[in-house]
């Protein structure tokens, strides 16, 4: 009798937003998930919830924590091994965000440690429990290539983040390593940067999963893309 082999994903910042939803569908496929995010009640919320469908382990903490990080790899290796790791946790920074000459250089380093060197540093960590032909999926933004005021701070470290993924798709041939754009999304951090805006307009992050489940089950090379045009461009 033929079974299909577990497949096991690591989804950081996987407690609200683009991770929670994305860790609903891949539950519903089948996936074995290790989740992780800051705030415990909302973490647990989510455990409780997608353990109706597959196997789950959450571990509250911070990714720019070195013994979280390494607690991650412990359990990644105990689980059997690593197919996906997505790097989503992200820091916006100052709400509203500042231009920046007005930025505080010290918040600056705390959203580059969170959104540039974390997610390097998540994948140092588990790179043992990684199978050889894993995916990584890095998420960015359209800050990351296009200059919109008040969105330096938060722009540059995806920016960053994404020279990083594709450096890491050169050194690693036999992954395949992708920086995402999910597009604008109706979520806790995008209202934070546009604090009393309505922002009802926007997409929810389902929207988005199109797009990534595109890049983790098909045959994509290593690049940057952007997840709603992708699945425009399958189906034109």
């Amino acid at each position: 009798m033929n079974s299909t082999p577990q497949r096991t994903a690591l989804i950081t910042g996987a407690s609200r937003g683009l991770g929670l939803a994305l860790a609903r569908r891949l539950a519903a496929e089948g996936w074995s998930l290790l989740i992780t995010g800051r705030g415990a009640p909302a973490l647990e919320a989510a455990r409780a919830e997608l353990a109706q469908q597959t196997q789950v382990i959450a571990i509250t903490g911070d990714v720019d924590d070195p013994g979280h990080r390494a607690h991650l790899a412990a359990t990644a290796s105990e689980a059997g091994g690593l197919d996906l790791v997505v790097n989503n946790a992200s820091m916006l920074g100052p709400s509203p965000q500042p231009a920046l000459l007005d930025y505080p250089l010290d918040v600056l380093l705390d959203v580059f440690r969170i959104n540039t060197l974390a997610p390097l540093a998540v994948l140092q960590a588990v790179r043992g429990a990684l199978k050889p032909e894993g995916r990584v999926i890095n998420i960015s933004s359209d800050a990351a290539v296009e200059a919109y005021p008040g969105w330096g701070g938060y722009g540059a470290s995806k920016a960053a983040l994404e020279q990083i993924t594709a450096i890491l798709a050169a050194e690693n041939p036999g992954l395949l390593v992708y920086g995402v754009d999910p597009g604008d999304m109706r979520t806790q951090m995008h209202q934070e940067a546009f604090p009393g805006e309505d922002i009802s307009d926007r997409p929810l992050p389902e929207e988005s999963l199109p797009g990534l489940i595109e890049l983790i089950t098909g045959d994509y090379p290593s690049g940057r893309y952007a997840a709603r045009a992708l699945v425009s461009e399958v189906h034109s």
